[in-house]
């Protein structure tokens, strides 16, 4: 009988156990990446009363099994359901990031490394990416925007710091025309030549236009010239610009008679480091309908059109990680990159809460560097979250049967103590 009260205490203490770890996660139902933890049980062990024995031809007797009495329940294993995917909550936050697949976010705190499922980051006052009680997320960093990621070692994600505030100006390499020269325009038929601006910038990331006149000298000729280079509305002094040239049509056809691409030179200031720009005609047409030509930076497909100096706008997380800023000279460039870790065993990471884990002799190793996710297979969704993968109406179910567990086994101690009663009664 002592038996039974000593297996009744450990079936109470496995039990009391098992609703230890429900409540925590049915506690855990909303919080973020959370991973729900699952218990199990097993034999205790066994008092041998009699060992088992064979058959005995001599005596004729047959085999007997043995002979043992169990001494409760123990507790088997507290496994975490890590591979189980919560479900995804749309917040729209450029820094709030479910991780796709079997990886981990890798976070810094207090110098220590561990690993997250738990995306909802945020900057902090540094410009840092960083978690909400403050761990930094790791990756790999560049120098300045679209520099050469650092991949030597994981640092803490920076994104809001003074090195990637701006992006550096270029000069315009080339320029372009398009659009249509009327013969019969009337600026023409008061001798008044058609007046357009070409905008560039000098290697400062300062803009000026200078002007060009294209003069009619036959119905099939036109000469280019410049008249003057501005900055803003007025004169820039000591510039000056030169672009001389002929624009000579196709009768029949209205094209150029060839591919027309004449040098536009500046002089005056050491500013002007690219000399002389192409300027590209060769797509004008001299059709009968209403004179449409302008200017554009650069060549046709977009190519050599300078930018002033660049000042970010907005920064997104993209599905491989890249941490991309745009800029608002049309510069998108990427600053970093989140790395992630992944385990050999991941069930056997050690919750050390604030929704990170530790890798532990059972996990296997991080390497130290972690990977672009993109080497894994997996991806990240940027403006959603992974929510806990507690399944409500499992935990209800399961309390109710450790309930039942906890009452069995209580009875067992009762029972058991009715009876050592009984037996002491037998002195009276």
């Amino acid at each position: 009988m002592m038996r039974s009260l000593y297996s009744g205490v450990s079936g109470l203490r496995v039990h009391q156990t098992k609703m230890d770890v429900i409540g925590n996660n049915i506690a855990n139902v909303n919080t973020v990446g959370f991973k729900a933890s699952r218990v199990t049980f097993s034999e205790l062990f066994y008092q041998t009363t009699q060992t088992a024995s064979g058959h005995n031809d001599e005596t004729q007797v047959g085999g007997q099994n043995a002979k043992q009495i169990g001494l409760g329940a123990s507790l088997a294993t507290i496994a975490v359901d890590i591979a189980g995917e919560g479900g995804t909550q749309s917040t729209n936050r450029p820094f709030d990031l479910k991780i796709n697949g079997d990886t981990f976010f890798i976070v810094n705190s207090h110098g220590a490394t561990y690993f997250t499922k738990a995306g909802n980051f945020a900057t902090d006052d540094y410009g840092r990416l960083v978690t909400d009680t403050g761990a930094y997320v790791m990756g790999y960093t560049a120098d300045e925007p679209g520099g050469a990621l650092l991949t030597d070692q994981i640092r803490p994600i920076e994104i809001y710091v003074d090195k990637f505030t701006n992006t550096d100006p270029s000069a315009t390499e080339a320029s372009h025309f398009a659009g249509n020269i009327n013969k019969a325009d009337g600026n023409f038929a008061e001798n008044l030549p058609l007046t357009r601006n070409v905008q560039i910038y000098d290697n400062l990331g300062y803009q000026y236009s200078v002007q060009v006149q294209i003069r009619k000298v036959s119905d099939t000729e036109y000469s280019v010239t410049t008249n003057g280079v501005y900055a803003g509305s007025s004169l820039a002094e000591g510039l000056e610009a030169s672009m001389d040239g002929t624009l000579t049509f196709d009768e029949a056809t209205g094209r150029l008679t060839q591919d027309t691409i004449m040098d536009l030179s500046i002089t005056g200031s050491d500013s002007f480091t690219v000399n002389p720009i192409k300027v590209d005609f060769s797509k004008i047409t001299c059709f009968g309908t209403e004179s449409t030509i302008d200017s554009a930076r650069g060549t046709y497909k977009g190519e050599g059109t300078g930018k002033k100096v660049g000042v970010m706008t907005s920064v997104g997380i993209d599905a491989s990680g890249n941490v991309v800023a745009a800029y608002d000279n049309g510069d998108n460039e990427i600053l970093g990159q989140i790395a992630v870790a992944q385990f050999s065993n991941p069930s056997g990471l050690e919750k050390v809460g604030e929704n990170m884990y530790a890798a532990t002799l059972n996990s296997g190793e991080f390497n130290g560097l972690g990977e672009p996710i993109a080497n894994t297979g997996g991806s990240i969704t940027s403006g959603v979250l992974e929510m806990s993968n507690v399944d409500l109406a499992g935990e209800f179910t399961d309390m109710i049967v450790t309930q039942r567990g906890f009452q069995a086994n209580s009875r067992i101690i009762t029972t058991s103590d009715t009876m050592i009663e009984e037996l002491l009664n037998l002195k009276r």
